[in-house]
C-alpha cells in the first residue's frame, strides 16, 4: 500500500468542525484501496462526451488554458458517427498531447427497434440485441483501431468478451484496452471482478456507488475504476466534489470523470447540435477544474498518476478456450 492511501488528507471542514466540537471519527485506514496504476499514481483524469474534433479541439484549448491535466478522452455517441478522417483528426490531436483517446463501439438497445428500453424497467438498456449488433461493434472495433485508437468503450458483456477474445487473437491490436460504459457499470464487487475477468481494463461504475461499496469492490479486484465526480443528468446528475479524496483514498486506481449535471443529452450527435455540444465540452473541463482545486485545499492532489500512462496493469481473466 502506498504512502498516499494511508495518510489522511483534510477532509472538508475538519478544522473548523473539531474547534466546535464536531469532529468525526478518524478514517479506518482498513477502508483505504490497496492498489495504484502501473508505472505510479493512484487517479488519472478524464473528460467524457468529446463528440469529434471540434469539441475536442475546444477541451484541450480549455485544459491549457485552465491548467487541467487529462488522461484520456472519451467520446458516446459512437465510431460509426464518425468519418475515417474525423477519426484520424482526433487520434492524431490527442497522440499530439499523449492522451488516450476512447470511441464508443456499435449499436445499442437504446436506439434501434427495442421497445422494452421505453418501459418503466427499460428492458436491456444499451446491451447489444443480436448478433448483427455483437457484429455492428466488432465492425466499430476494427475500424477505429485501424486508424489507430487504442481504447474502446463497451456498453455489453458479450461485446466485451468478443473484443478481449479478438485482441487475444490478434483481430485488433492487443495493446487496445476496454472500457466498460457507466449505462452498465456494476453494482456489486461480484459484478465487477467478472467485468474484470471478461477483459474489462477500466469498470465504470455508478456513481450512487456509497464509498463502502468502493471499500468493497477493492477488496477483490484491483482493476482501474472510473467513476463520474459529477454525473449527467440520465445517470443521475450527482455531483460529488466535496468527496473526490476518500473516492481517490477508497477507489484506487481511480478515473476521475468530469461530467455536467443540468445539460441535455446530446447522443447521437450531429451538427444541429454544434452549439451546446461545445459549450458543455468547455464547461466539463472547467468542472475538472473545480475539482482539482478541491484537492489541492485538501492536500490530496499529490500521487495523479503520469501523464501519458493507459495501460491497467496485470488484471485477472477468464481463460479463453481454443
Amino acid at each position: 500500500m502506498t504512502d498516499a492511501s494511508t495518510t489522511a488528507a483534510r477532509r472538508p471542514g475538519e478544522q473548523a468542525l473539531t474547534a466546535l466540537g464536531l469532529s468525526a471519527p478518524a478514517p479506518d485506514p482498513a477502508d483505504a484501496s490497496a492498489h495504484s496504476f502501473p508505472g505510479g499514481g493512484r487517479w488519472r483524469t478524464e473528460i467524457p462526451s468529446c463528440e469529434g474534433p471540434e469539441a475536442l479541439a475546444v477541451v484541450l484549448k480549455e485544459a491549457s488554458r485552465l491548467d487541467v491535466p487529462i488522461h484520456r478522452i472519451s467520446q458516446g455517441s459512437g465510431v460509426w458517427m464518425l468519418t475515417d478522417a474525423e477519426i484520424t483528426e482526433m487520434v492524431e490531436s490527442t497522440a499530439e498531447r499523449d492522451i488516450e483517446l476512447c470511441l464508443f463501439t456499435g449499436p445499442r438497445g437504446t436506439w434501434d427497434i427495442g421497445g422494452s428500453t421505453r418501459t418503466d424497467s427499460r428492458g436491456a438498456g444499451l446491451r447489444a440485441r443480436g448478433h448483427d449488433a455483437v457484429a455492428g461493434c466488432v465492425e466499430d472495433a476494427v475500424r477505429a483501431t485501424e486508424l489507430g485508437v487504442k481504447c474502446l468503450l463497451v456498453a455489453d458483456e458479450g461485446v466485451l468478451w468478443t473484443l478481449h477474445r479478438a485482441r487475444a487473437a490478434g483481430i485488433i491490436p492487443a495493446d487496445t484496452t476496454l472500457k466498460v460504459s457507466a449505462l452498465i457499470g456494476p453494482v456489486n464487487p461480484a459484478a465487477y471482478a467478472v467485468y474484470e475477468r471478461l477483459g474489462g481494463d477500466s469498470i465504470n461504475v455508478p456513481s450512487d456507488l456509497t464509498l463502502d461499496h468502493l471499500t468493497e469492490i477493492r477488496r477483490v479486484s484491483g482493476a482501474p475504476m472510473d467513476m463520474y465526480i459529477e454525473a449527467p443528468d440520465d445517470l443521475g446528475g450527482y455531483v460529488r466534489m466535496y468527496e473526490v479524496a476518500e473516492l481517490i483514498r477508497r477507489g484506487a486506481p481511480l478515473y476521475l470523470k468530469f461530467g455536467l449535471s443540468k445539460a441535455p443529452g446530446i447522443y447521437p450527435y450531429g451538427h444541429h447540435m454544434r452549439e451546446l455540444t461545445l459549450a458543455t465540452a468547455k464547461e466539463r473541463v472547467r468542472r475538472g477544474r473545480l475539482a482539482l482545486d478541491l484537492l489541492a485545499r485538501h492536500g490530496a492532489d499529490g500521487d495523479m498518476a503520469p501523464l501519458g500512462s493507459r495501460l491497467p496493469g496485470d488484471l485477472q481473466r477468464f481463460e479463453i478456450s481454443s
